[in-house]
This record gives C-alpha cells, sequence and structure tokens, in this order.
C-alpha cells in the first residue's frame, strides 16, 4: 500500500497476504524462504479467518509517496486476541519481535496508551517496507488493520472514549438502580438481572480494550476474564434470568430444559478455558447459541401470546442482545467480517436492554403504587362503614354470639353422642349389643397385662350353639336373630359384672374371666351356661331348642399370649363337639396337655386371624 498525505485511518486489509501455518511449523526466519512466500495468498479485504486451530501470518508491505509524512502508526482492531506478534525489520537484515493480544499487558502490547493494539512503525521511506504479524486464538481470529498519524488518532480516541463513556454511565447507573431494587424487594429475578447486566458491562469493558486500559493494566488477561469466560458467564446469568421472569418451568417447559442445559454447557466451557482449551470451549459457546437464543426468545413469545406483558419488554431488550451476540458470534466465526457498522453493536444492544427493561421496572413500580392508592381508598371507606355500623351492631352481634354459642354446644353434644355411637358400633355386634371380636382382642390384651402384674388368672371360654343352622333353615333369620339376641341376654345374667361376653360372629360367643378365682368361677359359669342356654326360646307358638358347647383354657396355666389362649381355648372346643357336642372341656383337665406342648404352643404363636 501506498501511503498518501490522507491515508491516516485507511484500512489495511486489502492490501495483506495471509498464510496458514499449519502444525505452527514457522517461524520469522522462515519468511526468507522463497517457498514460504509462495504460499502466502491475497486476503482480499477479509479481517477475520474465524476460529482456527493453526497460527496465522500476515504479511503487509508499505511505502509512502513524496508527500505523505515518515512516520506512523500501525493499528490492530482486534483487542481480544490470545496471541499476537508484531515482526519488525530491525534494520541490520534481521527482525524485532513484539508480543501483543491477551498474553501481554496493556503497557508491553502497544506503543501508545489507546484501547487497541497501536505499534509505532520504523520511518515508511518511498522503498517497500515489509512487516509481518502472527495471530493464533482458537477461539476465532480477526485483524483488522489501519495506519494512523497519531494526532488524529488522539482526536478519533477522544470521540470514542466519549461514546462508549455515555454507554458504560448508562449501564452502570441502571445497574445500580436495579441493585437498590433488589436490595428492596430481594427477589430472584432482580438478583440474575444485576448479575447479567454486571457481566454484560464487563464484557463490553473487556472487549472495547478498556478493560485492559483500566482495570487490569499490569497483567496479561487472566482466564476468568477472556473472550470465553466473560460472555459464558453472561450467558449463564442470562439464562437464569429468563427463567426467572418468564417462569418458564410452569409455563414453557422445554424451554426450561434447553435453557438449563445452556447453563450446564456454559459451567463447561468455563472449565474447558480453564484447561487450556479455548477452541472447543469457542466452538461450544458457537454451536449453544443454535440453542438458547430460540429457547429465550421463544419462551417469551410464548409468554407475550400468553398475557405476560412483561415478556414484550424483555423480548424487545433482551431480543436486541441475544441478537448481537449472535452478530459476535458471526464474527467469531469468520462468517461475518469485522466492521465499525458491527463492532458496537453488543454495548449499543447492553445500553437498549437497560433502558427497557428499566421503563418496565419503573412501570411496574407506578402500577403497584396505583393499586396501593386504591386498596388505601378502599379500606378508608370501609373503614368508615364498619364504625358507622359498630354500634348498631352491636346487640345484634351479641345475640348472634349467644345463639352461635348455643348452636355450638347442641352441635358438640350431638358430635360426642355420634363419637360415642361410632364407638359403640366399632366394638359392639349391632344385632345382640354384645361386644365384638375387636373389643374382645383388645380387652383380652389389658386383662394379661394386668394378671401378670398382679399375678392372678385369666379364663376364656369359647361358646358355640349346637344345631343353630337348622333353625335358620327351618324358621328363617327372624327366629335365628331372636334365638341370637335371647341367647346373648342369658349369657350376660350367668357371669359376673367384671366379665366380659362377646360376640365373636354367627354363632359364636366368648366369655372373659378375670381375678384370682378366675379358674373356679369359669368352670361354674360353664356349667351354669349348659343349663340356662338349652332353655328353649319360643318363636310364635313353636319352641327352639339347641345346646352348646364350650371350650376353655386358662392364663398362665395353659397359654401365655392371647393367640396361644385362644388357639387352646379353640380345640377344647372342638374337642367338645367331637365328643357328641353339649359339653365343655378346660384344656389340660384331662392331661393332654403337657407342659412341654404348651411351650410349644406359645413359640408358634399361630395367628389366630383376630389380630
Amino acid at each position: 500500500m501506498v501511503l498518501g498525505s490522507d491515508s491516516s485511518g485507511a484500512s489495511l486489509n486489502r492490501h495483506v497476504e495471509l498464510l496458514e501455518d499449519t502444525g505452527a511449523q514457522l517461524s520469522i526466519g522462515d519468511m526468507a524462504d522463497p517457498a514460504v512466500q509462495t504460499r502466502f495468498r491475497p486476503a482480499d479485504g477479509r479481517a477475520s479467518v474465524g476460529q482456527s486451530r493453526n497460527p496465522w501470518w500476515i504479511k503487509l508491505e508499505l511505502m509512502r509517496s513524496h508527500d505523505a509524512p515518515h512516520h506512523w502508526w500501525l493499528e490492530v482492531g482486534a483487542v481480544t486476541l490470545l496471541d499476537l506478534q508484531l515482526f519488525l525489520p530491525d534494520g541490520q537484515g534481521g527482525w524485532h519481535g513484539r508480543q501483543a493480544g491477551e498474553r501481554a499487558s496493556f503497557a508491553a502490547g502497544r506503543d501508545h496508551p489507546y484501547r487497541r493494539a497501536l505499534f509505532r512503525l520504523p520511518p515508511v521511506s518511498e522503498q517497500p517496507l515489509t512487516l509481518y504479524l502472527r495471530t493464533y486464538d482458537p477461539a476465532g481470529n480477526s485483524f483488522p488493520l489501519r495506519v494512523w498519524q497519531v494526532a488524529e488518532l488522539d482526536r478519533v480516541a477522544a470521540r470514542e472514549n466519549l461514546g462508549l463513556g455515555l454507554i458504560y454511565g448508562v449501564i452502570l447507573a441502571l445497574l445500580l438502580y436495579n441493585l437498590f431494587i433488589l436490595f428492596s424487594l430481594r427477589d430472584s429475578a432482580y438478583f440474575w438481572y444485576v448479575l447479567t447486566t454486571g457481566f454484560a458491562l464487563v464484557f463490553i469493558l473487556s472487549m472495547t480494550g478498556h478493560g485492559a486500559q483500566y482495570l487490569w493494566p499490569g497483567q496479561a488477561v487472566p482466564f476468568w476474564l477472556d473472550r470465553i469466560t466473560l460472555p459464558s458467564l453472561w450467558g449463564l446469568c442470562a439464562s437464569r434470568f429468563t427463567q426467572t421472569l418468564l417462569q418458564t418451568r410452569r409455563h414453557v417447559p422445554w424451554a426450561h430444559w434447553l435453557l438449563s442445559m445452556a447453563c450446564l454447557v456454559y459451567v463447561a466451557a468455563i472449565a474447558l478455558t480453564a484447561l487450556g482449551l479455548r477452541g472447543p470451549a469457542a466452538w461450544i459457546i458457537a454451536l449453544l447459541s443454535l440453542t438458547s437464543i430460540p429457547a429465550a426468545l421463544g419462551s417469551a413469545l410464548i409468554r407475550w401470546r400468553q398475557g405476560f406483558f412483561p415478556a414484550l419488554l424483555y423480548l424487545c431488550g433482551y431480543g436486541l442482545v441475544l441478537g448481537s451476540i449472535g452478530i459476535l458470534l458471526l464474527r467469531a466465526t469468520g462468517v461475518l467480517q469485522p466492521s465499525a457498522l458491527n463492532a458496537y453493536v453488543f454495548p449499543l444492544a447492553v445500553a437498549a436492554e437497560s433502558i427497557l427493561f428499566s421503563f418496565a421496572l419503573a412501570y411496574r413500580i407506578q402500577l403497584l403504587k396505583r393499586e396501593k392508592n386504591v386498596a388505601l381508598r378502599q379500606a378508608d371507606r370501609e373503614k368508615t362503614a364498619r364504625l358507622a355500623l359498630a354500634q348498631a351492631n352491636a346487640d345484634e352481634l351479641q345475640s348472634a354470639v349467644a345463639r352461635r354459642t348455643a348452636e355450638l354446644a347442641a352441635a358438640n353434644a350431638r358430635l360426642q353422642l355420634r363419637e360415642q355411637e361410632l364407638q359403640h358400633a366399632a366394638f359392639h355386634d349391632p344385632l345382640t349389643e354384645l361386644p365384638n371380636r375387636r373389643y374382645l382382642v383388645e380387652r383380652t390384651g389389658s386383662a394379661l397385662a394386668s394378671a401378670e402384674r398382679h399375678g392372678e388368672a385369666v379364663a376364656l371360654l369359647l361358646i358355640d350353639l349346637d344345631h343353630f343352622k337348622p333353625i335358620n333353615d327351618r324358621f328363617g333369620h327372624d327366629a335365628g336373630d331372636l334365638m341370637l339376641q335371647i341367647i346373648a341376654q342369658r349369657l350376660r345374667e350367668q357371669v359376673r359384672a367384671g366379665d366380659t361376653v362377646a360376640r365373636l360372629g354367627g354363632d359364636e360367643f366368648a366369655v372373659l374371666i378375670c381375678g384370682p378365682d378366675a379358674e373356679l368361677h369359669a368352670r361354674e359359669i360353664a356349667g351354669r351356661l349348659l343349663v340356662a342356654l338349652a332353655q328353649p326360646v319360643l318363636y310364635g307358638a313353636a319352641p327352639l331348642n339347641v345346646t352348646i358347647s364350650i371350650g376353655g383354657a386358662l392364663y398362665p396355666q395353659h397359654a401365655s399370649t392371647f393367640t396361644s389362649l385362644y388357639k387352646a381355648a379353640d380345640e377344647m372346643l372342638y374337642k367338645v363337639k367331637a365328643r357328641g357336642r353339649s359339653g365343655s372341656a378346660v384344656c389340660g383337665e384331662d392331661g393332654e396337655l403337657s407342659s412341654s406342648a404348651r411351650l410349644q404352643l406359645d413359640v408358634l404363636n399361630i395367628p389366630s386371624g383376630l389380630g
């Protein structure tokens, strides 16, 4: 390129040649090799080659016209390049190398305090001056080159700093405003919004070069501030903000799932960057945009159509930001070449988003204030009405309280009666009004425990009516029911007040006898029952006759648990039936059950079906 008097600020990319250094085999000394020189190809205006695993060499030849200045400055517009090296002739046939990019500090990577890399060139004469640049960044190689007179560059930089300063100020002011609201409301949506805006601001500072110039000027860019980590942190917080604001978990589950996966992938990209795998991390972020951006915009559109007004504000504000992220990804992959038109898209989009969402917050706060004022006025009217009615309703209220108290007392009495009825129904037989099997189980359990404490005995008699089925078959169930009721009444008459009579079901009854004389009394009751229950029952003019079979067992002589006690008495009952019915037998009275047999019966604990 021939530099003229008006060439300050001119782009050089139409005049450079490019060489991809496959395998990173070349050094500046190899540039003198004619075979290497033949591999250079014209850039044709390209200022980016996208993501590449290989370094790229850039060759530039400059000369000046007779009326052009001798001293020029070379600007490399890519702020976030990982590794940038400039090689200038040293005047002795060799080369002088300069390190720039994120691997160098701000001062070491430029010859003038400018946010982009800026190098002073040797005096340019009317003979060609050849220089080389070597760029390497797996996340994306871009190299927009310009040539400057430093005085004019300072004027341009002043205008740029003013514009960018306004953007920073707007974002920072709104960030602080929303942070104050977060402290006031402690809402999770505000929390993620503040984090998203904060990381976006730091990302903008990093992209423009002001971060290296003012925030970390004395060191190379650490991995937690590089071009992979910062957008990953921003994307992570933006995805969580989207989920929280739009309530995607409940309203847009598919988008919530995609955004959750995006959060995990962002974390993975940060981890890969920390391990030095910058290239795979960059591709992960680039491919992630194909899912996370549509998920965010799609969920906002769906929620807007569902009538959620903040989704429209989100769609406008974050739609701009997400669109600008797409442009950044296109720049990083080399699909879109860097230019002055797309260099400031992201900062402007973030500023616009902050303004739009702050308007939304102000609108929401104003709406809440109006709702609060309406509620206060309504409360005042209701208070006035209540005060006006208070005196008039005092007597009526007292009367109502008295009536209500009486109603509650009556209701409570009915509930107690109903509870007693339910309790009685749960433990009594509805036909005979005797306790039922469930009551007998619980009563026997407590009786055994009491007998064990006091060293007393417990007797259990099982009673079965003989020849009861023919009565039902001949005279009908009404006759059978009458027979059972009369038998139950006679059973109650033959036992003591402290003993328990129960109907187990059908024509089966039981008598539980407690006390120190339980065994003697059990034998007496069995004898009386054989006589009393054998008396005929009149059904109309027809006498109904049954006999009974009684089996008994004693605690602790014959069993130590209810199950074994019932089993022993049941065996005696069936032994009586086997002898021809109409009799009684107590376990062990004929010597058949030994102590070892009773112990075996207790150990087996054969289930009785009563539990």
